[in-house]
């Protein structure tokens, strides 16, 4: 098994910092991966979080599912607005794809921490990662 790299909040906080963030309305986080990171975001930029609860992967990281599925409403109208919409990993981009069907009719940046999105803050890590609010 390989060994996962170990990421703290100040090295993510330092990076979001760092990072050119463009103006949004809304930070939505994918829940669950995407919440801490969400959350960091929308406080940084002053701006409301909301949460788009899909699912994906068991707790195992195992696909459980065909695709990823909204477990729950869709928090706001998203009709004109400018979306950040934030999870921590993006491999294959299913999960980011279903949540733009979603939000249709904003104006979307997607980010996450590792993987493929318009904004990636660690591009260089290919290796699994420990992140600091994951537990057991």
């Amino acid at each position: 098994m390989s060994t996962k790299v170990r990421l703290e909040f100040h090295t993510i906080s330092a990076r979001m910092r760092a990072l050119q963030l463009p103006e949004v309305d809304v930070v939505v986080g994918i829940a669950r991966g995407g919440i801490v990171p969400a959350c960091m975001l929308a406080h940084q930029l002053g701006v409301p979080l909301a949460l788009l609860h899909l699912n994906y992967r068991d707790d195992q990281n195992q696909p459980q599912r065909p695709q990823p599925q909204l477990l729950g409403p869709i928090p706001f109208d998203p009709t004109g607005k400018r979306v950040l919409l934030v999870d921590d990993v993006s491999v294959t981009g299913a999960t980011l794809g279903v949540a733009r069907g979603y939000l249709r009719g904003a104006t979307l940046t997607t980010l996450t921490l590792k993987g493929r999105a318009d904004l990636v803050l660690f591009p260089e890590i290919q290796a699994c990662v420990d992140w600091p609010w994951r537990v057991g």
